[in-house]
């Protein structure tokens, strides 16, 4: 049976980039890009993870690869279809490269057949595809183990890692024991942050690339106030915002867990991330309504994709279902000002006009992750000047210079620091709007496509050109 789907990717306009950059600058971009796409000129750029939908590395890939497209690469997109026992495989790997145990299960024999049998089915597939001389990116520990038949068929291969600890573990050594006999293969290790690499790789393949949003997608496009209330009230997340059409038509709903609509006038609080126990949804519950909810007028939305929506997180339900049970635990004084949104994602645009209408609505944006990839959430609300507090974790504090760009919490699970940097927002009002002006502008200069897309492609012309080792950054 095929398991390996092509994802359609339409070219993008590099050229919409003038507007956000310096002259200089964007001249710098586009050059390089024309240096890349004569390089690659009959090299098909393969790029391979688990979902094309439901999480930040489908979106970079569909910014990135229509971007590439638009600039002359053959670049192309395809997604592995596993079995329910492969993902609860890979999401034991996904957290324990995170230092979490997540489900406690084994990285046993039986978990590297289950993991083996599905890129087993991959590498027939591939056998028809890859070519020899192309180039082929292979996108989180899902994706590891095609290492060796990439090289087997003659193409260069890149493993690109997006997540990771900071703090060394055991539990995090097992994930690398597990997945180290297929990482020989690669030519190049890519990782978010330099401390998310394995201390037993040869550092001389290290690079460090760091994530990037696309400004122009539906997710992080400029809306107005009257759009922003369009798609809050059509999709039942705000009801009671205005709903003139504002230019936006919304046409799924949200299910919502709520005792009563979130008010118009309020101020909210934001949350809008994966249901995953590392983004500690019922932290910021309990955060929120211990110590945020008695010294304010504020209310939280907690915002996550539908569960049955994304394939390669097999924990999502569970997570969902104990969030809920902490929000009916809580007082009747509370509890109505906490609701938990179930973004439907059938339509990919609509689902990402939500949540760019939820951050633009929020007073205050959190992401209180106990680990973190890098967490493009941040950046995406930064993008929009939000005001916002996160962990200090992982790529987030890449992101978050504390104080001048949002305020970083140093231990995620202290609920009572979590509490006194939201109020902290909700009340110096002044200071939240210069943090997330400050934040923008951080964006701007530091993850936009743009930056991205250059690095990848010096990457990708010195492999080809036959140098040795990239340099590490």
């Amino acid at each position: 049976m095929q398991v390996v789907t092509e994802v359609d990717v339409q070219p993008g306009r590099v050229d919409r980039f003038r507007e956000l950059m310096s002259e200089e600058r964007f001249d710098a971009f586009q050059q390089t890009g024309r240096r890349a796409a004569e390089r690659l000129r009959g090299v098909t750029m393969w790029n391979l993870n688990s979902t094309a939908r439901g999480g930040g590395v489908a979106e970079m890939l569909r910014c990135l690869l229509g971007y590439a497209r638009g600039a002359g690469v053959d670049a192309r997109w395809l997604t592995v279809e596993g079995e329910p026992d492969f993902f609860e495989v890979t999401k034991r790997i996904h957290n324990r490269l995170h230092g979490s145990p997540g489900d406690g299960g084994g990285l046993d024999d039986a978990a590297r057949a289950s993991y083996e049998r599905v890129l087993a089915a991959a590498a027939a597939d591939l056998e028809g595809l890859v070519r020899p001389g192309d180039v082929v990116v292979l996108h989180d520990p899902q994706m590891a183990g095609l290492l060796p038949t990439v090289r087997r068929l003659g193409a260069r291969a890149i493993w690109r890692c997006h997540v990771g600890t900071e703090v060394p573990s055991e539990l995090a050594d097992e994930a690398w024991a597990f997945l180290q006999p297929y990482l020989a293969e690669a030519e190049v290790y890519v990782f978010s942050c330099r401390t998310f690499a394995w201390r037993d790789l040869d550092a001389g393949r290290v690079r460090v690339i760091a994530p990037s949003i696309d400004a122009f997608s539906a997710k992080n496009r400029a809306l107005d106030e009257a759009a922003v209330g369009a798609i809050l009230a059509a999709s039942g997340v705000v009801p009671s915002m205005p709903s003139p059409n504002g230019g936006v038509a919304i046409t799924t709903r949200a299910r919502m867990v709520e005792d009563v609509p979130v008010p118009a006038g309020v101020p909210v609080v934001t949350q809008v991330s994966r249901w995953d126990r590392l983004k500690d949804p019922a932290g910021v519950i309990e955060g929120f309504a211990t110590h945020v909810a008695p010294f304010t007028d504020a209310h939280l939305v907690l915002a996550g994709p539908s569960n049955e929506s994304v394939a390669d997180d097999p924990e999502g339900a569970e997570v969902l279902e104990e969030c809920v049970a902490v929000r009916s635990a809580l007082p009747a004084r509370v509890r109505p000002r906490v609701h938990l949104a179930c973004l439907p994602m059938a339509d990919a645009d609509e689902n990402a006009l939500m949540v760019n209408a939820l951050q633009r609505h929020a007073d205050v944006v959190v992401q209180k992750s106990l680990a973190e990839g890098f967490g493009l959430t941040v950046a995406e609300a930064m993008w929009k000047a939000r005001p916002l507090v996160a962990g200090r974790v992982g790529g987030i504090q890449e992101q978050i210079e504390h104080g001048r760009t949002g305020l970083l919490v140093d231990e995620p699970a202290d609920l009572a620091a979590f509490g006194a940097a939201v109020r902290t927002l909700l009340e110096q009002r002044e200071r939240a709007a210069a943090l997330g002006l400050a934040g923008r502008e951080a964006v701007r200069r530091r993850f936009l496509a743009p930056r991205h897309l250059g690095e990848y492609a010096e990457l990708v012309t010195a492999l080809m050109d036959g140098a040795a080792e990239p340099a590490t950054r």
